[in-house]
């Protein structure tokens, strides 16, 4: 491999990444913008991607956010990398918000009005006896029905600005590719000009 690291990375480098980018998160977010930006396929394709996987990541089915973000994408036609990519909004720094403003959701839309009935969930217990049919009801319920409202409300403002970035920089990059083209096409029509000259 061609720029390989002198040091292996050991098994703790190796975790602390992919929990913390080498960087920072906003290095590794232009990384994203920039990739999704240059995808070869239609800005529609591409922002619709980016909803699917934006909305994936609400969701609280945390290991199949791209198989949930590639099947939507699939769905309405979006691009599949770009979904990918979409999925990037949930990280170690967003997953804490989107976690309690979905359970928060949901609880108010199943359970408006009678929060005092709702027990309080002693989740290490559950996971410490592996009781995972015991956290539907009181946590993954309200998160799902919390993530439809909220992720389909982040989807179309994604949307909107991915495709409205996209078709940005596209018109930006072929305008530069113009000019460039028209100040090569200028020096050679002056080339033979100044060597008979």
């Amino acid at each position: 491999m061609l720029f390989r690291r002198r040091k292996p990375a050991d098994v703790w480098e190796r975790t602390r990444t992919m929990v913390w980018p080498r960087r920072s998160f906003w290095r590794s977010a232009q990384y994203f913008v920039k990739r999704a930006l240059r995808l070869t396929a239609t800005p529609h394709a591409i922002a619709a991607g980016v909803a699917a996987g934006v909305f994936a990541s609400f969701t609280p089915f945390m290991g199949f956010h791209f198989f949930i973000a590639a099947l939507l994408a699939w769905c309405v036609g979006g691009n599949l990398v770009a979904s990918a990519l979409g999925t990037a909004v949930g990280n170690p720094l967003t997953f804490p918000f989107i976690w309690g403003a979905t359970l928060e959701t949901g609880r108010l839309i199943l359970y408006a009005g009678h929060e005092a009935n709702v027990a309080p969930v002693h989740i290490g217990r559950m996971l410490r006896h592996l009781e995972f049919s015991q956290l539907w009801q009181p946590l993954i319920k309200p998160m799902t029905v919390g993530a439809l409202p909220l992720g389909m409300v982040f989807a179309v403002f994604f949307y909107v600005l991915t495709r409205w970035a996209t078709i940005t920089f596209r018109e930006q990059r072929r305008k530069r590719l113009a000019e460039r083209a028209r100040r090569r096409a200028r020096a050679q029509s002056l080339g033979p000009r100044t060597a008979t000259s």
